[in-house]
């Protein structure tokens, strides 16, 4: 506390010292601290929006100077300014977001009364009012409503809106409404600012649609992890990936250059297998083949060679892996059927 608002402290009376104190130490105790506006709630309402409360905030209401006073002296000048007509000072160690979304859960529909401001656009809606032909038809043509009787009851013909927001009900208002049972307001606790680590968030930072702000976190974090692999930037989540993707890349490199490594060999030999078999498709001497190469398909196996082109290995369907790798290219079919013409010599002696 500074020295002027202590000097400001010891001129109150000894109950206003006590009160700003334990207003203080509410202050103190909580995390996150923020003004309330209770006006229009009744008596018993507030005390069950207390203890509805219980256990996640803790609502203090007060004179207005001394609650300005204790938030002064427990560094939270911030929320002063908030502090005019009828409010409460609310602490909760929930982070704001969680005590905006609360506070707005709790609001009732409440009628509203003659003088009061409308918060938003009042309509009365289409359809049968459930009340039998009378004086209120009337009463509803003159504060706007487009009304008749039809079918023995009175009918609001459409949508009817009687007042704008901003604007001040009537006591005719008031009373049709009351009539229809119309609660064009909402009465619960209205949360005008909080503080929280030291930063101010008013109502408009706190609402926010949860599910769509989750949906962009969502969406930004995976662009960010397709943007790492395709930068081949190492993370504990990326990693797997990358090493996955270069394994292929590796194999795929072994499988077009031939190299005879242990591993390669099945999908190589499937490779050659095809190559050959596609050769021999184009021989259109049976007798000339041998044995095992004479129920090649002729029709069948140019289409077979064209794809071991682009995939040496989908000729083979013992060996399942080979068949998902791309293991050859154009630049090498020349040297591709040569081998296999050599294969057909040693194979004819």
């Amino acid at each position: 506390m500074s020295a002027q608002a202590e000097r400001k402290t010891e001129n109150l009376p000894q109950w206003k010292k006590e009160e700003v104190a334990e207003l203080e130490e509410i202050i103190e105790r909580y995390d996150s601290v923020g003004i309330v506006g209770i006006a229009g709630i009744p008596s018993k309402q507030l005390q069950d929006m207390r203890r509805d409360l219980y256990g996640t905030a803790q609502l203090r209401v007060s004179r207005n100077t001394l609650q300005a006073r204790a938030l002064e002296d427990a560094g939270f000048g911030d929320l002063v300014e908030h502090v005019e007509g009828q409010v409460g000072i609310v602490g909760t160690n929930e982070n704001p977001f969680s005590l905006y979304k609360e506070l707005e859960a709790s609001k009732t529909p409440a009628p509203i009364n003659e003088g009061e401001v409308a918060p938003n656009d009042i309509v009365i809606p289409e359809g049968d009012t459930g009340v039998d032909p009378g004086p209120f038809v009337g009463e509803l043509q003159s504060i706007g409503a487009n009304a008749r009787i039809e079918d023995g009851s009175i009918q609001v013909m459409e949508d009817s809106t009687v007042l704008e927001a901003g604007e001040e009900v009537s006591a005719d208002l008031a009373n049709v409404l009351n009539e229809l049972g119309i609660e064009p307001k909402e009465v619960g606790l209205d949360l005008r600012a909080v503080v929280a680590d030291g930063v101010r968030f008013d109502p408009e930072d706190l609402d926010i649609d949860v599910e769509a702000y989750e949906s962009d976190v969502s969406t930004a974090a995976a662009r960010a992890r397709n943007l790492a692999i395709n930068a081949s930037f190492p993370t504990a989540s990326t990693a797997p990936t990358l090493i996955a993707k270069a394994t292929g890349e590796a194999k795929s490199l072994g499988l077009q250059a031939a190299i005879e490594d242990e591993e390669l060999m099945p999908d190589l030999v499937s490779k050659a297998d095809a190559q050959l078999r596609a050769l021999a498709a184009q021989i259109d001497d049976e007798d000339a083949l041998p044995e095992e190469l004479q129920d090649v398909d002729a029709a069948a196996q140019p289409a077979a060679a064209d794809e071991g082109d682009a995939d040496d290995e989908s000729a083979d369907d013992q060996t399942e892996e080979a068949e998902t790798e791309d293991a050859d290219t154009d630049d090498d079919d020349d040297e591709d059927d040569g081998d296999g013409a050599a294969g057909l010599g040693e194979m004819f002696g």
